[in-house]
């Protein structure tokens, strides 16, 4: 985005297309096992706070995170492997803010029936098993808050996955509709407009949220409102 802002050019190789892609879908697909990585993380913290150094070891949160990265960095290859038997015409012109898999499937010039099969394979996958990873230790940390005796105690619990809980939900309402506009809607506006906020916003706002649990940031951020106000 930065290079077409100062070229004043939106062009893209193939090469570069295909490497867009491939990124872009291994980051993707990480931020969602990590997000489910950390609400297992709170899940212990809460429920088991007696054993979390035990449970939580260094070698354990590291195989996760490698696990993570290995699944994703499979699934981004087998993807490019598989476009590397799709047939573009010269000059292809993408309506999207980004090279995405959907929208280069819908300007092939050859068949992509086994590209979508296993693309929508993958987003089932990837899209089911991270949600319910993480709504199963939501699940008992409630469970787990409604039994503690004191009101301050349960104020604490939950307030610790605030955070996590708003950066998973701008996430995956973010991820639907982009999805849901690129395959609904003929409007190339709207999904270039989603996506952008998808590859953009949402991983900024990400960090700003994340950073609220610091003091110093949020007393920042009151004299700032403040100063406005």
């Amino acid at each position: 985005m930065l290079v077409n802002i100062q070229t004043h050019n939106q062009d893209i190789s193939y090469r570069e297309c295909l490497t867009q892609v491939y990124f872009s879908n291994m980051f993707a697909g990480t931020d969602k096992f990590l997000l489910t990585l950390m609400a297992y993380d709170l899940f212990v913290a809460i429920c088991y706070p007696l054993n979390y150094t035990v449970i939580m070891n260094t070698w354990l949160c590291g195989f996760l995170v490698l696990l993570s990265w290995i699944i994703m960095l499979c699934v981004s290859l087998i993807h490019i492997l598989l476009m590397k038997h799709l047939s573009f015409s010269i000059n292809t012109e993408i309506s999207h803010f980004c090279c995405q898999l959907a929208p280069l499937f819908k300007v092939a010039s050859s068949n992509t029936f086994i590209n979508n099969i296993f693309m929508y394979l993958m987003t089932a996958l990837l899209g089911v098993l991270p949600i319910v990873g993480i709504l199963f230790p939501y699940v008992q940390i409630v469970s787990t808050s409604m039994r503690m005796s004191f009101i301050v105690r349960k104020y604490k619990a939950l307030s610790t996955c605030g955070y996590h809980l708003g950066v998973v939900t701008l996430f995956y309402r973010t991820a639907v509709v982009v999805y849901l506009s690129s395959a609904m809607t003929h409007s190339s506006q709207g999904s270039t407009l989603a996506i952008g906020m998808y590859t953009v916003v949402t991983p900024m706002l990400n960090c700003f949220m994340y950073s609220l649990r610091n003091k110093d940031v949020k007393d920042a951020l009151g004299k700032l409102l403040r100063r406005g106000l």
